[in-house]
């Protein structure tokens, strides 16, 4: 799927790059980082398999194993194109919202995990305090972020509509 404006070719590579190597950066890995700011930085949004591949210069096998990571963490879904068995790939405007939602889940197992290492080392030893206080800290930042999310809610309707 081309994007409706000309774009410079190797600006927008750059600009890939750049940001790819900021996401890398952060933590994310290599390939899903570069096909992540592929999709982000097309017009569409939406790319295939071939199109990523030719754009970014990868095989279909990396292409397939970053979109698995991508689409594991809620950054981009697989749709399929109509009339076609081909599928591709799609980023939405509200990916990073869903990317901490994710994140929330997963703090609280951690949460979970670490009320029964509290239990288990006891909450008067050395080792459990720390436990209780990085459980603390985790339930702090659950209850902010699901705050922030909602204030996001209200911020992003009244920027772009729903």
């Amino acid at each position: 799927m081309t994007d409706a404006v000309e774009r410079d070719a190797e600006a927008v590579s750059k600009f890939v790059e750049s940001f790819a190597a900021q996401l890398v950066e952060a933590g994310m890995q290599r390939m899903p980082a570069r096909v992540f700011a592929a999709l982000l930085s097309s017009d569409a949004g939406v790319m295939t398999s071939s199109e990523l591949g030719e754009q970014l210069r990868i095989s279909p096998a990396a292409v397939s194993g970053a979109v698995r990571y991508l689409t594991m963490t809620h950054m981009v879904s697989r749709e399929r194109e109509p009339g076609s068995r081909r599928e591709r790939y799609r980023v939405h405007g509200d990916q990073w919202y869903e990317a901490l939602t994710n994140r929330e889940a997963i703090i609280k197992r951690w949460e979970g995990a670490l009320r029964e290492g509290v239990d288990s080392l006891g909450p008067d030893t050395p080792a459990g305090r720390r436990m209780a206080e990085t459980l603390a800290f985790f339930e702090f930042v659950e209850s902010e972020v699901a705050e922030m999310m909602e204030r996001w809610r209200v911020r992003r309707a009244e920027l772009f509509g729903s």
